[in-house]
């Protein structure tokens, strides 16, 4: 069977913890687990804790934490991916597949053709619900770091701020990822669903970027990180 795994956004250590109301709810209400069950939790600092569940009820669970492991080792390949903004389940899709493929940071990017605007308490909002979509992510796919999911930001903005040793904007016409030497910090820029302007394209190159392709089909927002981090790891990372 396997064991149940949950992020606390709180720091662990070994012994008795009250879980957060909104764990306890789930652990209790959800799942509708039961003392004596054995869980694995994670705070995001690296570490693994093994314990059981001492007290389950409808908005408190405690729980007893005996061993403490080293969580999955991050890739060595850094990767910030600047993501064009892009409606609902697409950007979730997003945000979920780059987790489970070892993405470090994600910015959602505002360029010319998006067709989402998120402004004040709808941002804070949708940055909350994106945080939770990389946590579960993260739960189920072993990962005991998070990525860090920034606030979406302009292109221009993006474009000024991002550091890395290799800096990639996609393009269906360009050299393939194979021709670049491997980096310890990369950045991929991804249009949204219209994709970028030449203008954006124009505007990355001279920020540094390099445009690369991911072979001969056109794929959509959503898919693109997909592959470009897969291909990525595989070149460069921990595949």
């Amino acid at each position: 069977m396997r064991l149940s795994r949950f992020f606390i956004d709180a720091p662990l250590s070994l012994g008795e913890h009250d879980l957060p109301e909104a764990q306890a709810h789930y652990i209790g209400r959800v799942l509708r687990m039961n003392p004596g069950d054995a869980v694995q939790l994670f705070d995001g600092s690296g570490q693994e804790f093994l314990g059981q569940l001492l007290e389950v009820g409808k908005k408190t669970v405690r729980v007893a934490l005996d061993q403490a492991l080293p969580g999955q080792a991050d890739s060595p390949l850094h990767i910030h991916l600047g993501q064009g903004l892009s409606r609902g389940e697409r950007m979730d899709w997003a945000i979920q597949k780059a987790t489970e493929l070892g993405v470090t940071a994600i910015t959602p990017i505002v360029s010319e053709r998006c067709e989402v605007r998120l402004k004040d308490e709808r941002a804070d909002k949708r940055l909350a619900h994106w945080r939770q979509v990389a946590i579960s992510a993260c739960e189920q796919c072993g990962r005991s770091t998070l990525p860090q999911i920034n606030p979406p930001l302009t292109l221009a903005e993006w474009l000024g701020s991002t550091d890395a040793d290799l800096k990639l904007v996609l393009h269906p016409v360009a050299a393939p990822l194979t021709s670049h030497a491997k980096p310890a910090r990369l950045a991929f820029l991804i249009g949204p669903e219209g994709g970028l302007s030449d203008a954006e394209v124009g505007q990355a190159s001279a920020a540094g970027f390099h445009p690369a392709r991911l072979g001969p089909r056109v794929l959509r927002t959503e898919t693109a990180p997909v592959v470009a981090l897969a291909v990525a790891q595989q070149l460069w990372g921990d595949f």
